[in-house]
């Protein structure tokens, strides 16, 4: 048998475009897999000349799905570039607002993206394997996803104005401060979407037994976890310092700062690809190959620092011996974090302080340079800028969450192609558990590419002539 080609073009139920090409050998098994991110992303070139006050607003343009966690690094890249301390009640409200962000996201992600693998099953027929089938098959977890999702919205509509690329947060903090009523408002949600994560949590602990194939495959294997602590080790998403923990659970690099990401933080670049593939230095490309997130997060945090999500944390790492590894478990530790957030929210609001007056510092650029980072929902995400004397942007350079993990991913689909993918005989199931992987790690392709119309998906398997031997189609 020739050496074959399939591509799995576009890659479904993710947030972005991208495809995969897998290489079969002559005996049809998997040889070689590649991740592509098939659109450019130019924001790095299209913000330079504009003031750097603007930048968390263009940022937040970025994407759809995680505005907020543009929108917040870039402000923090941008209070550097003021060098001015920002109001203990402005960072807070950016904190609650960026849990709403990873609350909303997460739900997504869960429910709406990979729950129709999980419930409906990974062979189950592509024409009902979505939201809509879902909905039909299991309706009181399909509202659920909903009310989860909708909470964190409203939070942040709520706290910001709108939920889609609001502009509240600023350079020096957050242009309003949080009435009494919206703070009792967003408080009256707490008991019902802590029902939900709990209850939801709950069903998922009870069906890993059924994915026990896919869990010893989807991206299982050692790397490295990076991810934001608090100057304690506990579990931080807005301020902290980054930690680097290996496979086996020991930490290998504390204390880093972020804004010196750069001493340990390398990029590479594929010709395959659109997607930037950062490792750690120390150890060199690809040897460096670490993984971000919620998985990443729940691996290095001592703790998560609020009652019930210890509790959580403390039954999933005792899933392993060391770090947990299977990025399947990137959909556990995703429900932890929602849980989790929850209940930040509730402390944070519960704080009289979080309802200051001052929430805004102001001053003109003092530094030529800033550098922000915050934990979004699928990782560290970094903005770093440039400016002139005047304060218009010269140079630019992003670190998407989802970008960090990209090595992790082009692996992790080799992986599962590897387990799954007969050649001699292609079925859809084996196709979607490969595209199941990438949806494990949550990509938000958006930050990186963007396109409209419909995600259509198409798989070829192809002779080294380029002739058409079997071809899936979905739509």
């Amino acid at each position: 048998m020739a050496k074959q080609t399939i591509r799995i073009e576009n890659v479904s139920r993710i947030e972005g475009h991208a495809k995969i090409t897998l290489f079969l050998g002559e005996n049809g098994r998997v040889e070689d897999a590649q991740f592509h991110v098939t659109q450019f992303r130019g924001f790095e070139k299209l913000c330079e000349g504009r003031p750097f006050s603007e930048m968390p607003s263009l940022m937040a343009r970025i994407c759809g799905i995680c505005p907020v966690s543009h929108l917040v690094a870039s402000a923090k890249a941008c209070d550097g570039i003021l060098a001015t301390r920002i109001p203990p009640a402005a960072a807070n409200l950016r904190r609650v607002l960026n849990l709403a962000q990873l609350i909303q996201s997460h739900a997504l992600s869960f429910f709406h993206l990979s729950s129709p693998d999980l419930l409906l099953g990974m062979d189950a027929d592509p024409a009902t394997r979505n939201i809509f089938g879902l909905a039909a098959a299991h309706p009181t977890l399909a509202r659920d996803g909903i009310m989860l999702r909708k909470f964190g919205q409203q939070i942040i509509e709520w706290m910001a104005g709108k939920r889609i690329h609001p502009a509240w947060v600023v350079p020096g903090g957050v242009n309003e401060p949080l009435t009494v009523e919206r703070r009792d408002q967003i408080l009256a949600g707490i008991p019902e979407a802590m029902t939900i994560a709990r209850r939801t949590l709950d069903w998922f602990k009870a069906s890993m037994d059924g994915f026990r194939e896919e869990i010893r495959s989807f991206g299982n294997f050692p790397t490295l976890f990076m991810g934001l602590v608090d100057k304690d080790g506990g579990l931080e998403h807005y301020d902290g310092t980054l930690r680097m923990l290996d496979a086996s659970g020991r930490i290998v690099a504390d204390h880093l700062s972020p804004a010196d990401y750069g001493d340990f933080i390398g990029e590479a670049v594929e010709p395959f690809s659109y997607l930037k593939s950062p490792y750690y230095k120390p150890l060199g490309y690809p040897d460096g190959i670490y993984r971000v997130g919620p998985l990443a997060r729940l691996n290095l945090a001592d703790r998560c620092g609020t009652p019930i999500a210890d509790q959580e944390q403390a039954e999933f790492r005792d899933l392993e011996r060391g770090a947990i590894l299977s990025s399947f478990y990137y959909h556990y530790a995703r429900l932890i974090e929602i849980v989790h957030g929850i209940e930040r929210i509730e402390r944070l609001l519960n704080d009289p302080e979080i309802l200051s007056k001052h929430v805004r510092a102001f001053a003109g650029p003092n530094n030529s340079e800033g550098i922000g980072a915050a934990e979004a929902p699928r990782g560290t995400l970094i903005h770093h800028y440039k400016v002139d004397d005047e304060g218009l942007i010269t140079w630019a350079n992003l670190i998407i969450a989802t970008g960090h993990n990209n090595l992790a991913m082009n692996r992790g689909v080799l992986q599962v192609a590897k387990r799954f993918v007969d050649g001699n005989n292609l079925q859809e199931g084996m196709l979607n558990r490969v595209e199941a992987v990438i949806r494990a790690f949550d990509p938000c392709l958006s930050c990186s590419t963007h396109a409209v119309g419909q995600m259509e998906m198409e798989i070829e398997l192809r002779s080294p002539e380029g002739k058409v031997v079997d071809r899936l189609t979905r739509g």
